[in-house]
């Protein structure tokens, strides 16, 4: 049986890096054993803390595939945020909540829900079909859930997020609230990246409309102390406009805990952001208030207003 490579985006989160484990163990349960879970990227402390906690490995890390290699696409389908030779290998499922920007020619299995997190469409398809979810494949997923809908209240959670977590959390044998937050919380500890690591954390390259854009987020309990680093981190922004021909970047610090975020708008379509939401940027910032997805907050209203 040929080798099938299960991956997430880059820049992997933590969503990205369980459902690559969850998808093998799914794969396996399906009689597809030559699966290898893997990763396009770093792993982020918040990721960490959960593959602590379960004692388990990260993802093997890779940066392509052989030509004509088999694959299983989670939490992504784009090939800006994939491997480089997405086209030139066989893609045979992509399970994912994001906006459908792939495209094949030839058919596929292709799973995607208006959902908070891949995970919780992964929950979906082991009751589906009747796979039982053991505590650590439990934890693994809750966590991913309570990860992307910053503790369930993004506006990007559903009723199925909300499902999920009360019966993984019940499986895992966990207090999701508790739990939850001491997960968020060790992803907000940047005290040993540097600054360009710091805007690669959680990046993505969007284009809103004819804008070509860099959107970054990083989740903190405190924005002050990540405002500190502000001239370097705009010295940085402007290097990295520069080397990729940017027309904006965006640097979101999204508060945890009261549910806002602070941006940083750089480069020729900085007042975009002002025309968007309704915001005036003070020497290249503004408080967007209520904002913590980038999916759902974000991408459409920079879009509509590009």
């Amino acid at each position: 049986m040929e080798k099938t490579y299960i991956f997430g985006h880059k820049n992997p989160d933590t969503d990205s890096i369980t459902s690559s484990l969850v998808m093998a163990d799914f794969e396996t349960k399906l009689g597809n054993t030559n699966v290898i879970a893997c990763r396009l990227g770093n792993i982020n402390k918040e990721t960490e803390y959960v593959l602590n906690y379960l004692g388990i490995e990260a993802p093997e890390f890779i940066e392509t595939v052989e030509d004509g290699s088999n694959v299983i696409l989670v939490d992504h389908n784009s090939p800006k945020e994939s491997i480089d030779n997405l086209d030139k290998v066989k893609i045979l499922k992509v399970i994912d909540h994001h906006v459908i920007a792939l495209n094949t020619s030839y058919q596929l299995f292709y799973r995607a829900e208006p959902v908070g997190c891949t995970e919780t469409i992964m929950y979906k398809l082991y009751k589906e079909n009747g796979f039982a979810i053991d505590k650590k494949i439990a934890t693994l997923m809750v966590s991913a859930i309570i990860s992307d809908t910053l503790l369930l209240k993004s506006p990007t959670t559903t009723d199925d997020d909300i499902n999920a977590v009360k019966e993984l959390s019940e499986i895992a044998e966990i207090n999701p609230e508790v739990y939850g937050l001491e997960m968020l919380k060790a992803g907000t500890d940047l005290s040993s990246f540097n600054i360009d690591e710091i805007l690669h954390l959680d990046a993505k390259k969007i284009d809103f409309k004819e804008v070509q854009s860099i959107v970054a987020q990083v989740n903190t309990a405190d924005v002050s102390e990540v405002m500190n680093l502000k001239a370097d981190l705009e010295n940085r922004m402007n290097e990295i406009i520069n080397e990729e021909n940017l027309d904006l970047f965006m640097f979101l610090i999204t508060d945890i805990v009261n549910s806002n975020s602070q941006v940083i708008a750089l480069g020729k379509s900085a007042l975009l952001v002002e025309k968007a939401y309704g915001v005036k940027l003070e020497d290249n910032t503004a408080l967007l208030k209520g904002v913590v997805s980038r999916k759902k907050q974000v991408v459409p209203i920079m879009t509509e207003n590009a």
